[in-house]
């Protein structure tokens, strides 16, 4: 079987995929069967339907981790800027997400002078970028998130 990270899996980082190695190797050494970090990088990717480590290394990439409830993000929505939390994460195909951002504070959502329209929480379709693949009229994305979803600040 080759593997491959199928759109319906959860997209996992490098760090993850070590990380999952790592405990594996502890697993294993509790049962006294004592195996190098290498070994267990090598039984991971096998596990998980890959010919080796290199491949499986090759298919997750180094693309940062998935947008998770919690993390702080900043960008911008219909070309205004904002900070806020993720509270919302669902994982579909192709490697977007759906994610509902609580802004720290709302933003105008309409660009006429005459009347404004706040939002202080919004749903988008975001891809790997951070980017919806819907756009606003002069051809920006609607919701475009700094970072690739890294954490701007630790929460208190």
């Amino acid at each position: 079987m080759t593997g491959r990270l199928s759109d319906y899996s959860i997209p996992r980082s490098l760090e993850d995929l070590k990380a999952q190695a790592k405990r594996l190797r502890a697993a294993l050494a509790q049962d006294g069967d004592f195996i190098s970090h290498s070994e267990a990088l090598e039984l991971l990717a096998k596990q998980l339907g890959f010919r080796d480590w290199n491949t499986l290394h090759a298919a997750a990439g180094n693309r940062p981790p998935p947008p998770q409830i919690g993390d702080r993000v900043a960008g911008a929505y219909l070309g205004q800027r904002f900070e806020g939390e993720i509270i919302a994460v669902s994982a579909l195909s192709g490697g977007r997400h759906r994610v509902t951002i609580d802004f720290d504070e709302a933003v105008d959502v309409v660009s006429f002078e005459s009347f404004s329209a706040f939002r202080k929480r919004v749903t988008a379709v975001i891809d790997e970028t951070g980017c919806s693949a819907e756009k606003t009229s002069d051809g920006r994305a609607q919701m475009e998130l700094g970072n690739q979803f890294r954490t701007i600040t630790a929460k208190a």
